[in-house]
């Protein structure tokens, strides 16, 4: 019984290591993106595993641009349709988590997260894209880091630079040449509330620009912008 008790412990204190040990990996990482631009994420790297596994030479369209290249438009056009209080909060919309409990107890199974935008810049920082509750517990922590290291305008500058808009497609700058043919800094209402619209099912919305609801997305997302407040 001894022998049981000690190696339980043993596992016990191994995982609690390398949990600690991971935490002070990502902590690591936050800092060090506190000024330096992400080369690849943990997302685009197994998006790019997708790609290659079809097409061994697929390579990914990425290239950072400076928060102030990039269009305010967009900036309006994605916390107004994925995060509406994110000036405001630390890291956490509770109302918006409390009605993606809701949606998930209705649907028996993980469909929303409730996501913010720091949330979501965790999760592509660092996270694969499965959906589970200890994934989310994860990305919860890093969330906290973000929110503590850096302020919001690095936040959302993080965040407009490796989000996913299409197959293979991440960040502005590539968004705006791949759907628009111009720069980050170009886009005018319409076009930055077009890759609002997509940003939640970008790889289908690419696929189908005339998707039935994109079109009233986008009135959606242009009607609230005026009324968004940036960081600056």
């Amino acid at each position: 019984m001894q022998r049981l008790v000690r190696a339980l412990a043993a596992i016990f204190l191994s995982a609690a290591l390398m949990f600690v040990a991971a935490q002070i990996y990502f902590y690591a990482l936050v800092h060090w993106y506190a000024e330096h631009a992400p080369a690849r994420t943990a997302f685009m790297s197994h998006r790019l595993g997708e790609l290659r596994a079809s097409k061994p030479e697929a390579e990914l369209r990425y290239q950072w641009v400076a928060y102030s290249k990039i269009s305010r438009n967009l900036k309006r056009a994605m916390i107004a349709a994925e995060d509406s209080k994110f000036v405001e909060h630390e890291g956490f919309d509770w109302d918006g988590i409390e009605l993606a409990l809701e949606r998930n107890r209705a649907k028996g199974r993980f469909v929303a997260g409730g996501s913010t935008i720091t949330q979501q810049l965790a999760k592509n920082l660092f996270l694969s894209p499965e959906k589970s509750y200890l994934r989310k517990g994860q990305e919860a922590i890093i969330t906290l880091m973000l929110e503590h290291t850096l302020d919001k305008e690095r936040i959302l500058e993080l965040y407009l630079n490796v989000i996913e808009w299409g197959n293979g497609v991440f960040g502005a700058e590539a968004a705006a040449r791949r759907y628009f043919g111009i720069s980050a800094a170009q886009l005018s209402v319409e076009q930055a509330a077009r890759l609002a619209a997509m940003a939640p099912n970008p790889r289908f919305y690419e696929r189908n620009g005339n998707a039935p609801g994109l079109r009233k997305k986008i009135g959606i997302i242009v009607a609230r912008m005026p009324q968004v407040e940036l960081p600056e």
